[in-house]
């Protein structure tokens, strides 16, 4: 009876660990504009990984998208608006307002099939797209340290830029930030010839329960080349149909210029570890939830509109 009662403890252990998402942090600054001499901005992304699934996503969709649901299973469908007529979000449990983001979007990854797929809201709905090219990357054998791991180089030009990334063979996961993939470990740290966007991995936390971003039934789905008609299509269909959700989506484009802050090519472009309804009021919720630790993107108003012309894909040839 004994052994009976420690195989259950022990097989509800790791019941629990298969079940927990791993995420992987990464500082990621961003230059938001080539013509004009601007300061990089800095934000947090997400790499969360669960039984051969992966999800990019930014600390502050993450956060703006959660609490959304939140918002819906209280039967809240409308923003309220400022004096300004601007879409005012709820605050977090800190006081704090959930800051723009140049990932105005989430990609999913599965690590058999090596499928990509990226994924936009309006409003309610979603339009996605999976990714038609492949990752050919030129590995290197140079070596180097990087957050207390090994590294290796590897090279690739994707979306009209060349890509150099670091990857750590230590960590078994063929996955990185944004789309790229199909490395023998890792990447842990990722910048373009540019030096436009630059992805550092910070740290790894275990979440027990995510919130997660899926593909709903009724997305619509796109191709990388007619992604952004489609995705006018369907704001047109909810604008003409007065769905009110659509409010939702002005908050992600309140401070946006010209419908896009950043994405793949022809795109618009908190740690959050509990699910829509948790508590959120106490000192783990800070932690959890992601609210900003550092000189992050939205320590200050100056950030509030990053103009962004420079978007992370220059072409969608190669």
């Amino acid at each position: 009876m004994k052994k009976i009662f420690i195989l259950m403890m022990l097989f509800s252990f790791f019941g629990k660990m298969m079940s927990q998402t791993e995420r992987y942090i990464y500082q990621t600054e961003v230059n938001p504009d080539t013509i004009n001499l601007v300061n990089m901005k800095v934000e947090n992304t997400f790499l969360d990984v669960k039984n051969n699934q992966s999800l990019f996503i930014s600390e502050s969709k993450l956060l703006k998208d959660s609490l959304t649901a939140v918002l819906k299973q209280q039967g809240v469908t409308e923003i309220k608006k400022s004096k300004k007529d601007k879409s005012e979000f709820p605050k977090l449990p800190n006081g704090k307002s959930i800051q723009p983001t140049f990932f105005d979007y989430f990609i999913t990854k599965n690590q058999e099939d090596k499928s990509v797929n990226f994924v936009e809201s309006i409003g309610s709905k979603q339009v996605y797209y999976q990714e038609d090219r492949k990752m050919n990357w030129d590995i290197s054998n140079q070596i180097s340290d990087f957050n207390n791991y090994k590294v290796q180089k590897a090279t690739m030009t994707f979306g009209g830029r060349t890509w150099t990334a670091w990857f750590a063979p230590e960590i078994k996961i063929s996955d990185g930030p944004y789309k790229f993939l199909g490395l023998p470990g890792l990447i842990l740290k990722l910048e373009d010839d540019k030096g436009d966007y630059r992805f550092s991995f910070t740290k790894k936390i275990n979440i027990e329960k995510a919130f997660s971003e899926v593909i709903k039934p009724d997305a619509r789905r796109s191709t990388r080349i007619n992604f952004r008609g489609d995705k006018e299509s369907v704001r047109m269909e909810m604008v003409k149909n007065k769905d009110p959700e659509i409010n939702f989506d002005s908050f992600n484009r309140m401070n946006q210029r010209n419908g896009g802050m950043n994405g793949g090519f022809g795109g618009q472009q908190g740690m959050n570890g509990g699910m829509p309804g948790s508590e959120v009021g106490n000192g783990q919720a800070d932690i959890q939830m992601g609210n900003p630790q550092s000189n992050s993107a939205g320590n200050n108003a100056s950030t509030m509109n990053f103009g962004n012309t420079n978007p992370i894909e220059l072409s969608n040839k190669y």
